[in-house]
């Protein structure tokens, strides 16, 4: 099986800063999200704090992107007490990069969306796994175990 190289980006992030893959930790879970302060996004960012010591032991960073602003951002990482950083995508450039907006139903209306994804980048900077329509429930646990095993 070959990797799939990942398309580098920078991104502005919380912490007043901005984030640029190819100068980030060579393990790198990439998660993204449709909306800050929603149930099922919630609880995912709740699920990677929770186990994010166990990410960091195994060599690994954590980032989740959407297309919130960085105010939004900035309050739900408060909120949430979130140790990683939330990068924001308002004009989708890296969400059309890893194929995530999708047209999806919303009260029986058809919307373009994050599709909620996860990519993890492997130490030689290609997708060594990725994970689309993700169900929240013990997906963080995957995922941590698939970073366990690289």
């Amino acid at each position: 099986m070959s990797a799939t190289p990942c398309p580098d980006f920078t991104l502005p992030s919380t912490g007043d800063a901005s984030f640029t893959l190819s100068s980030a930790p060579k393990l790198l879970v990439l998660y993204f999200y449709p909306k800050d302060n929603t149930p099922g996004c919630s609880n995912e960012a709740a699920a990677f704090r929770d186990l994010y010591p166990a990410f960091r032991a195994a060599g690994a960073e954590v980032v989740g992107i959407s297309r919130d602003s960085l105010k939004s951002h900035e309050n739900f990482r408060a909120r949430f007490e979130l140790p990683f950083a939330l990068l924001s995508d308002s004009d989708e450039t890296v969400c059309t990069l890893f194929d995530v907006i999708k047209m999806k139903n919303m009260y029986g209306k058809q919307v373009r969306g994050i599709e909620r994804s996860t990519f993890l980048i492997g130490r030689d900077g290609a997708i060594a796994a990725e994970w689309r329509k993700v169900k929240v429930p013990g997906h963080a646990e995957q995922v941590l175990e698939a970073v366990k095993a690289l």
